[in-house]
């Protein structure tokens, strides 16, 4: 044998390759806490490893933060690959490629974790561990916050997200997803430096009492009711499974509105019907005949029809733009145009180098325009309501953007989204964004209408709960009740400022710290 171990250094320290082995694992291990797996413990168990990790890197934090975030990204939003070989026709060789460039870009955003406790641990050799505890969870639901706007954002896999179902979902009402992130990881840490045996014991158990706290004060706030019912109804989900291959098929466009009505044939008693994101596919006289039909059809059985169908507008008799749409008929009238776009998805950049490179580049509806950042509700006409109720919308992806729903809903008493993500196969993408959509309801105190193509199709109530589901992959209409509400939680009123405030007070006090620790 050698005087050390090969994976430990002779100051008893892991060697730099187990230490991005251990960040890996521990970052391919973080998205089992998520839908469908649900292992929520995992929330905390991956990032305490993290900070372990950091704590012992020594110069190298960046790159142990990085190598965290390949994991993450590696397992967590694999389903890229379905809907860009399967759907975008990129051979698997180019498919797994592209993935992993998107992997190593979107792992970027956990650099400033690593960068800024190697800072603070540069400032003086023997830095309390405690302000590492900070600078850790400042930085990491800094990354969070970032990824809700930078370049576009891609806010997927938060660590608020898996606190579903847990009593510290209580806190989402009030501060929102963001806020619910900055307890997961301030309870990691204060855990973590509970056991510390080389913390003072003072320490240690402040910091037991910090995790307690949370933990206990996440409960009381789950049993706290923010919002009330005003009238109950029943909706009438249709999901049509319509294969994405043939969708936009100009001989199928017709026969795709064939199903829909026949799915839809015995649910007009329903309140409201709902087909999802571009169930229509058709353009001009075609769209409108299928529209007016819908209308008079919503009329003459007191019906609000939402539909999810591409919306044209021109701009002269040469230039027009295209809407990825919700829009209202029936009884429902209104329309609400996507704004947040899926890169590659929506649109394309940098298009008039990569249109015609490969199918993926060149999809139907990736020339969509942007609908504007603050729009009109969906407006429906329910019995027993002495106004029309307006409903909150947001288009596949972006109810990801909960401060953005968070805007809409202000003077909504329902959420809806509609969705397409057959793109995603049978992978764990679809149980994700249904995940997501969840926190939207949570968080506004109000029940939530999913409708999809393929599912995950579901109605939610205001504590994130699903009442009723459609299974995936087969054509059928989910018909449930939901109730319109009333009343505002904090975080409907305030958005993610309480959770920012938060996290640029603990920045400021970490910088005072280690600077006070530094010239002592």
């Amino acid at each position: 044998m050698g005087d050390a171990d090969s994976d430990v250094s002779s100051s008893g320290r892991l060697t730099l390759p187990v230490q991005m082995l251990l960040a890996f694992i521990a970052g391919a291990a973080y998205p089992l806490a998520f839908a469908p797996f649900h292992l929520w413990p995992l929330t905390f168990a991956s990032a305490a490893v993290l900070f372990w990790l950091l704590s012992r890197a020594e110069g190298r934090m960046p790159l142990i933060a990085w190598v965290f975030g390949l994991g993450k990204y590696a397992v967590g939003v694999s389903w890229i690959y379905v809907s860009i070989h399967q759907y975008g026709g990129a051979s698997p060789l180019l498919a797994g490629i592209m993935v992993a460039v998107f992997v190593a870009f979107m792992a970027l955003f956990c650099l400033p974790i690593g960068w800024f406790l190697g800072k603070l641990e540069a400032s003086k050799q023997n830095i309390s561990k405690s302000v590492l505890a900070m600078g850790f969870v400042a930085t990491w639901v800094l990354m969070e916050w970032m990824l809700t706007w930078f370049l576009t954002g891609f806010p997927w896999l938060f660590a608020g997200h898996a606190m579903l179902g847990t009593p510290l979902q209580g806190y989402a009402p009030i501060v929102g997803n963001l806020g619910i992130s900055l307890v997961v990881l301030t309870i990691t840490v204060a855990v973590m430096l509970s056991v510390d045996q080389a913390q003072p014991w003072k320490m240690r158990l402040a910091m037991a009492g910090v995790a307690v706290v949370l933990a206990g004060l996440g409960v009381s706030l789950d049993r706290q009711v923010w919002t009330k019912p005003t009238g109950r109804y029943e909706a009438a989900l249709v999901q049509g499974n319509i294969d994405q291959a043939i969708k936009w098929d100009a001989d199928q466009r017709l026969n795709n509105v064939r199903k829909h009505m026949q799915l839809s044939e015995d649910h007009w008693d329903t309140d409201i019907l709902i087909w999802p994101e571009f169930a229509l596919t058709l353009y001009g006289q075609d769209a409108v005949a299928v529209t007016d039909l819908l209308n008079r059809r919503g009329e003459s059985s007191q019906t609000n029809v939402v539909i999810g169908m591409p919306d044209v507008q021109w701009q002269d008799q040469e230039r027009y733009q295209v809407f990825n749409s919700a829009q209202g008929f029936g009884q429902a009238n209104g329309k609400f145009a996507k704004h947040h776009l899926v890169p590659f998805g929506d649109y394309v950049p940098l298009q008039h180098y990569l249109r015609g490179f490969i199918e993926f580049f060149d999809l139907p509806m990736s020339n969509a325009s942007r609908g504007a950042r603050q729009q009109a509700n969906i407006a429906l006409t329910l019995s027993g309501q002495d106004q029309a109720v307006e409903v909150a919308a947001g288009i596949c992806y972006e109810i990801a953007y909960g401060d953005s729903l968070r805007r809409q809903a202000e003077t909504s008493g329902l959420l809806l989204t509609l969705s397409n993500d057959t793109w995603f196969g049978g992978s764990i993408g679809p149980h994700q964004h249904m995940q997501i959509a969840q926190m939207r309801a949570l968080e506004n105190g109000r029940w939530l209408l999913r409708g999809t193509n393929n599912g995950v199709t579901g109605i939610v109530n205001p504590r994130g709960e699903i009442t009723a589901q459609l299974p995936q992959f087969e054509p059928n209409v989910l018909r449930g009740e939901f109730e319109v509400m009333a009343g505002f939680t904090p975080y409907s009123r305030l958005g993610d400022i309480p959770a920012l405030i938060l996290l640029t007070i603990l920045l400021v006090v970490t910088a005072i710290r280690s600077r006070r620790k530094n010239f002592s």
